[in-house]
């Protein structure tokens, strides 16, 4: 019998090399991205003692869990959790809508003004009216010291509607004509025929605006005062400018065993611990949602 022809061709040399380089770039890469990630995670499970001496590493010097259960039983942090859920559930939520719906109809060529509009969004993004007028426009509307404040001038990102509107103008166009045929009207196509065929890139701008919410410091620093408003990352992020945060509400025997540095790490892995959950769920979906929704424009 003769042997079965072979179907592929080998690399060359140089290709082989040029794949070993690419690797080895990747790893490096990698690598700069998790040792940091493991170095938090280690100073946030050791003892004082290891942590003052800066005898953690990559892994944990004598392991205890007494920071975490400090930073868990920590009322500010209690209240600063829940607030980051609602407001990450709730704009998210209300962000998707809007974007769709927005996204939907600007991928119809018919739709009146449809050039002007899209003129309008992409100036928006790269032109900011700047901190000073966005403050005096939320005083001026009754926004400040609100969840809504920090929920609805993030509500819709026009990079992610941008991302929404190519996916949909990638859809088959006969499979809306012959609902139309049918008698369905255009909430019916939409909610019927075009989102469930649309879940990867659905799955993948949701997580974009999971994160932006979750992420956001910023906004909450300058449009909150009050401490039951303070979303999470806002405390985080004056637990880390802090040189010396002073540990209170607990037992001394305990706080004997905490240092600040430890207490921040085991706040940054409390806080960075609820998107590392949700991300595996959506990580299936995530490159086919970017790569389908960006290959036009």
């Amino acid at each position: 019998m003769k042997k079965k022809q072979r179907n592929f061709i080998k690399d060359s040399k140089g290709e082989r090399v040029f794949h070993v380089i690419n690797v080895f770039l990747l790893l490096l890469l990698a690598g700069a991205t998790l040792f940091p990630f493991l170095h938090v995670l280690a100073q946030s499970l050791s003892s004082e003692t290891a942590v003052i001496s800066g005898q953690v590493g990559l892994w944990p010097v004598d392991p205890q869990l007494g920071t975490y259960r400090y930073v868990m039983g920590n009322s500010q942090f209690i209240s600063s959790f829940k607030v980051s859920v609602i407001i990450t559930v709730l704009g998210t939520l209300g962000a998707m809508v809007v974007t769709t719906f927005a996204a939907y109809a600007l991928s119809k060529p018919h739709l009146p003004g449809r050039n002007f509009l899209l003129v309008l969004f992409i100036f928006a993004m790269l032109f900011h009216g700047g901190i000073i007028p966005n403050y005096l426009l939320m005083r001026s509307l009754g926004l400040l010291d609100t969840l809504w404040v920090l929920i609805l001038p993030a509500l819709v990102n026009v990079f992610n509607l941008l991302i929404i509107k190519n996916f949909f103008e990638g859809t088959p166009e006969s499979l809306e004509e012959a609902a139309r045929i049918d008698g369905a009207s255009t909430f019916k196509i939409l909610f019927r025929i075009v989102l469930p065929i649309s879940l990867p890139v659905l799955a993948t701008v949701s997580l974009f605006y999971a994160v932006a919410y979750w992420n956001d410091f910023f906004r909450a620093m300058i449009y909150i005062s009050r401490p039951e408003l303070k979303p999470l990352q806002l405390y985080l992020y004056e637990i880390v400018t802090q040189t010396q945060r002073p540990l209170t509400d607990i037992p001394v025997d305990s706080a004997m065993n905490l240092t600040p540095a430890a207490v921040r790490s085991a706040t940054i892995m409390a806080t960075t611990f609820p998107i590392l959950v949700v991300y595996p769920f959506l990580q299936k979906y995530f490159v086919k949602g970017i790569v389908v929704g960006s290959v036009k424009g």
